[in-house]
């Protein structure tokens, strides 16, 4: 387990560990809420990481004749 320190601006830092295990990377967003007494950060994926991920998905489908 880890344990960081507030500074006195507030700021933390993600020890090495899970900045790796997570693939962190310097300016990369994360979303943070508080949570049942917590605090959870969840990085956000960019939109171009996304890119392809829904490959081979079935795009047909049946429409009723009075539609396009």
């Amino acid at each position: 387990m880890n344990t960081v320190t507030i500074s006195p601006k507030f700021q933390v830092v993600i020890p090495r560990e899970i900045r790796e295990k997570m693939g962190l990377r310097p300016g990369q967003k994360v979303q943070v809420m508080a949570h049942d007494g917590r605090i959870e950060m969840i990085p956000l994926v960019p939109i171009t990481d996304l890119r392809g991920f829904v490959r081979g998905i079935d795009t047909q489908i049946n429409r009723e004749d009075d539609r396009f």
